[in-house]
């Protein structure tokens, strides 16, 4: 099978630790995609200019050839596209996803002006936060701004994954999380 009829997935990394708990839940992802023969392409949106959507509604608008912004969102709404599947990696903070998810899922609003189906997709969801509920951490909260975003542009969540872990590496003791983790990489590189 060559690059081009191979599954590809998509993994955003919203979380501004490089090596942080919600990142290497995302590479398990990542590694039981390829296990089954996918193409993962792994994007750091924290290093990225992402700016905040404007609210302008100029992407909604007839004709729109999409968000007027400048800025690396251009580029990822086209790997947005191209993906078969998308992978969103986010640690909590302050009760919800962290702000650099935030600004990527914000700008998804336009994403729809890009093609025809863009939202056609399966997509695994990744969450890590410090408290030990998923409730009293924000991680609920979380999930449900994803269902939420995800159901009202008919996008279909595949599985999602979460786990207690304050600090960095600390995800990688929950061997169980880890194999559920790939698990749902492999399901994610098949589609």
């Amino acid at each position: 099978m060559n690059n081009e009829t191979k599954k590809k997935v998509l993994v955003l990394l919203g979380s501004p630790r490089k090596k942080g708990n919600s990142t290497i839940l995302a590479q398990e992802i990542a590694k039981g995609a390829e296990s089954v023969g996918a193409v993962v392409e792994t994007l750091y949106i924290n290093g990225m200019d992402i700016k905040a959507c404007q609210g302008c509604w100029t992407c909604q608008e007839e004709g729109s050839k999409g968000c007027p912004i400048d800025d690396d969102m251009q580029t990822i709404y086209h790997k947005l596209i191209e993906a078969d599947s998308w992978v969103i990696a986010s640690p909590v903070h302050w009760f919800n996803m962290s702000t650099q998810t935030k600004l990527w899922l914000d700008r998804c609003f336009a994403l729809k002006q890009y093609g025809e189906n863009p939202f056609q997709k399966k997509i695994g969801i990744a969450m890590t936060f410090g408290d030990t509920d998923p409730f009293t951490s924000g991680c609920i909260n979380a999930i449900r701004s994803f269902q939420d975003s995800f159901r009202y542009v008919g996008a279909k969540i595949a599985g999602i994954v979460y786990g207690s872990a304050l600090n960095a590496g600390d995800i990688s003791r929950n061997t169980d999380l880890l194999k559920t983790a790939k698990e749902l990489g492999k399901k994610l590189g098949k589609y």
